[in-house]
């Protein structure tokens, strides 16, 4: 390895651990690094399901129509050059790369003869207010389930050093969530958590958790010998998870490093929502 690309990846290291520990999203009795104490993001309807017993079912989520559409649809995603400093690149990025999310999760839902709908994205340069309750310390991103939408916080740090790769993986994982919403997987994941104790809800939460990162993989092979990422780059940032993916969570709700990595690999190989079932896997799959 040359001196200017070790060079290269050191920082895209160091990007990647901002954009990593950015993966919040809360749901109740759920602890998680830096909103243990947020309010609920679950919808009223969500909320209501626990007595549904439609949504008790759990075969919404082991047995989900999007788990049989085959390879994510490819797209023709260019979200363009990410210079250091530049606000507005930043939004122009952040828009294409979910531009790129949006059309091809579509294109799948209509593959599963299921209803879709975009989510709302809100790319703001501080921290609001939002239905989910307040923001969680050191988040650049999260997805809210209360009003459907993707929040990125364009901050200094992220502008000083942007990685492409860190911040497509981090709004796909976003949008993991999403599909996991209107997909009604949420619905099960919301029923089964009502009624679980502590060590079931971090079961369920590394499941949902697993699931959003293996979905951002899938998403992330798509773009595979395209303009966005080098397979050195993947491959570094599978490791940097491999080592350093749980140490930003006290509790183990999103899955030992190795279990992270392990399910990015399974997601960028395959191409398939259906290779991140993660809610019929071994509970040894998911640790």
């Amino acid at each position: 390895m040359d001196h200017n690309h070790h060079t290269k990846l050191k920082t895209a290291a160091l990007a990647l651990a901002v954009a990593a520990t950015s993966q919040v999203f809360t749901f109740p009795g759920v602890a998680n690094a830096s909103a243990s104490s947020r309010t609920t993001s679950v919808t009223q309807a969500q909320q209501t399901a626990t007595t549904n017993t439609t949504a008790l079912n759990k075969g919404l989520a082991t047995n989900n129509r999007i788990y049989r559409t085959g390879r994510l649809a490819q797209v023709n995603c260019n979200p363009g050059s990410l210079p250091t400093g530049s606000t507005s690149a930043y939004r122009r990025f952040l828009t294409r790369v979910t531009d790129c999310l949006n059309r091809a999760w579509a294109t799948q839902f209509r593959k599963a003869g299921m209803p879709f709908s975009k989510p709302r994205l809100r790319i703001i340069t501080r921290k609001v207010g939002n239905a989910c309750g307040g923001w969680a310390t050191g988040a650049a991103g999260f997805y809210c389930s209360g009003d459907r939408t993707m929040y990125m916080l364009i901050t200094k740090r992220e502008l000083r050093q942007p990685f492409p790769l860190g911040i497509a993986r981090l709004m796909a994982h976003e949008y993991g969530h999403h599909v996991q919403n209107i997909s009604k997987i949420w619905n099960y994941y919301a029923a089964a958590n009502a009624r679980a104790g502590k060590a079931q809800r971090l079961q369920l939460s590394r499941n949902s958790e697993l699931q959003a990162e293996c979905f951002s993989a899938v998403f992330m092979s798509t773009q595979r010998g395209g303009s966005l990422f080098t397979e050195q780059e993947w491959d570094g940032t599978v490791e940097w998870f491999r080592q350093n993916g749980a140490k930003a969570w006290p509790q183990n709700d999103h899955g030992r490093g190795p279990t992270q990595a392990a399910w990015m690999t399974r997601g960028y190989n395959s191409g398939s929502p259906g290779a991140c079932n993660t809610w019929a896997a071994s509970p040894r799959t998911t640790t």
